[in-house]
């Protein structure tokens, strides 16, 4: 609701090129979230248990919501530019993210992410910034000013660095506090070596 109300105020006051508009990283970070939300709700729903691999993805969409709020928040409130609609800006950028990061902390239907896979939450940040770069070579559009190519390759090259050393540790908060389930009881399956397989490691001491 917040996007669709974003996007049709934007319209009443200019003409919309829906590739530059869903191009934000905010954006598409809460399209991803809300999608692979409501996929596991309807799995959950449904009484089927969640696949590891949906599991992988609420890994990754929590990481990148959560890096939207910090990076808001810490760095871009206040300033001019943004979204224009206080309440969608607000969503976007505080509601969604805290809600992401409280879902994962404090609700107990996840399992552990294995730790081997959390390159796997650098693929859409790497495919992200090599469109963007594509784009501002081409048509001259970036989202955000430090994604520029006009300031040269080098210092798009360290950004995209920064981008990904953040989504590293960003992801790997996300797969550590995996293993914690703050809320949920250990069940009879949660035994020591079921534990250590779910994330990648595996007992040394053979019975």
């Amino acid at each position: 609701m917040a996007i669709l109300s974003t996007f049709f105020d934007t319209a009443t006051r200019a003409t919309i090129n829906p590739f530059n508009f869903f191009g934000f990283f905010t954006m598409q970070s809460n399209i991803i979230l809300v999608v692979v939300l409501l996929v596991a709700a309807v799995v959950s729903l449904s009484g089927r248990r969640q696949s590891r691999s949906l599991m992988l993805a609420r890994g990754c969409a929590t990481t990148y919501i959560v890096i939207t709020g910090v990076v808001y928040n810490v760095l871009l409130a206040g300033l001019e530019g943004g979204v224009s609609l206080a309440w969608a800006n607000s969503v976007l950028h505080i509601v969604l993210p805290l809600y992401a990061a409280l879902d994962w902390v404090i609700f107990s239907d996840r399992s552990a992410l294995p730790l081997n896979k959390i390159w796997v939450a650098l693929v859409y940040p790497i495919v992200w910034i090599v469109v963007v770069t594509i784009r501002g070579a081409t048509d001259g559009w970036v989202p955000y000013p430090f994604l520029d190519p006009a300031q040269g390759y080098g210092v798009v090259g360290l950004y995209a660095l920064a981008i990904a050393v953040a989504t590293v540790v960003f992801a790997s908060i996300i797969w550590l506090i995996s293993l914690l389930h703050l809320v949920r009881k250990l069940t009879p399956v949660d035994v020591p070596e079921t534990r250590l397989s779910e994330i990648g490691l595996h007992p040394v001491i053979q019975r």
